[in-house]
């Protein structure tokens, strides 16, 4: 079959480019969602405004709308998320924040009205979601030379090998070459003009990544390391996220582990914690704390190799050990971790001693995911689950690595989102 060297513009894409922007979705979500919901609950505008708690309801709303699309917008700029899947949970946390403030600061406000935006805003979006998924299939236009062998593209992605070096026609597409490559002057010429254009021309490696969710490690002069430093200011402001959450659940928190502790000790001899040394921020160790899920292993603070790794099935864990781990419930006694600074709520998964001094001789630079605290729960988990196969480690780091380099809050979202369905699921667990 042929590949065409450039497309026809379809007739409705200035019209779904327009859906798609940000300022278009907040204008149709403030006329439909926020002054709609106005008009019936009070008759005319000018009746709401003197109404009691409406200004508090209406700026409320109005922030919530703007800060529930960007929180969208944002988290599903990820590899694997779909628009979709995420209206509701975003909706949810921004309308979740409004109400938090409202009684935080007790400014009046109409539940009736707040609830009705809320509401009409997820049928909005839920209903332009339905009419733009299949007309905003992601157009990627490669350039010959890219190094794209062998990559799976999503079903929303097209991709369209360029013959000729002109730029497509389509305002919405993605151009992808090499930068590499010793392209000819006139392909050299045509990305120059793509660029000042406006158009988003990308190097191969970082489509690989935003398709993957992966970043490559295959040699350091590639990696551009530099790139991959986590952002400081997020990582000071994460740790002030990390102990006020970890101080507002541990009340929560400490009765449901009184009733683990028993049934734990209920279903076998042993105590209810389990410790373990292992790897942290800095390649500093530290004893990690979790309950114990195996028969009479009590603390094992220097694991061996073959100690360290649990297998699909392992007769070593007890049946409630086994729900436990399924529901990931196991991993909050690291709360206490945090709150002594040794961790975080997500990151990279802490390692075993053994394990990461193995994993190092085996895997350059594989020290590196060392740069921040390791989390309960993180990128590698939500996309891949447990592993212990070396070829799936070296899969792990590079989950590792797009996070490190992507170190943001809205990541950090995303997999908070992610890890709810994971512990629903039970994907990964052993």
């Amino acid at each position: 079959m042929s590949v065409p060297s450039v497309d026809k513009p379809r007739a409705t894409t200035t019209g779904v480019s327009a859906l798609s922007s940000l300022s278009v979705q907040f204008l149709i979500g403030f006329v439909v969602a926020i002054l709609v919901p106005a008009l019936v609950r009070y008759g005319r505008f000018d009746h709401a405004v003197r109404a009691d708690g409406f200004i508090g309801s209406f700026w409320g709303a109005t922030f919530g709308l703007l800060l529930g699309l960007v929180m969208l917008r944002r988290v599903t700029a990820y590899p694997g998320t779909k628009t979709f899947g995420y209206i509701l949970p975003s909706f949810a946390g921004s309308f979740g924040l409004v109400l938090a403030i409202l009684l935080a600061f007790r400014i009046g406000y109409s539940r009736l009205y707040l609830g009705s935006t809320f509401a009409t805003m997820i049928a909005v979006m839920f209903v332009l979601s339905i009419y733009l998924l299949p007309r905003t299939r992601r157009r990627v236009y490669v350039v010959p030379g890219a190094e794209l062998d062998g990559l799976d593209f999503p079903g929303g992605v097209e991709r369209i090998t360029l013959r000729d070096p002109v730029v497509p026609v389509d305002r919405s597409a993605m151009i992808v070459a090499d930068f590499r490559h010793d392209h000819g002057p006139a392909w050299e010429r045509m990305l120059a003009e793509a660029a000042v254009q406006g158009r988003t021309v990308y190097h191969s490696k970082q489509l690989l990544e935003s398709l993957t969710g992966r970043v490559s490690i295959e040699h350091l002069s590639e990696n551009n390391f530099g790139s991959l430093l986590p952002n400081l200011a997020w990582r000071k402001a994460k740790r002030a996220v990390d102990v006020i959450a970890a101080i507002l659940l541990l009340p929560i928190f400490l009765p449901l582990f009184l009733v683990i502790g028993i049934l734990i000790r209920l279903d076998s001899s042993g105590p209810m914690f389990f410790r373990q040394e292992r790897v942290g921020v800095g390649g500093r160790p530290f004893n990690i704390v979790k309950f114990r899920t195996m028969y009479a292993l009590g603390d094992e603070p220097e694991a061996s190799l073959t100690t360290a790794i649990t297998t699909v099935g392992d007769q070593r864990v007890t049946r409630m050990g086994r729900w436990l781990r399924r529901t990931r419930i196991d991993e909050l006694p690291q709360i206490f971790n945090i709150l002594a600074g040794q961790m975080s709520w997500i990151g990279p998964r802490p390692e075993a001693v053994a394990l990461s001094h193995w994993y190092d001789v085996e895997i350059p630079f594989y020290i590196y995911r060392h740069i921040v605290r390791p989390g309960i729960t993180g990128w590698a988990q939500v996309n891949q689950g447990h592993v212990t196969d070396l070829v799936d480690i070296y899969r792990k780091l590079q989950f590792d690595f797009y996070y490190i380099k992507n170190f943001s809050v809205w990541i950090d979202i995303l997999i908070a989102l992610r890890t709810l369905r994971v512990i629903w699921n039970g994907f990964g667990s052993k």
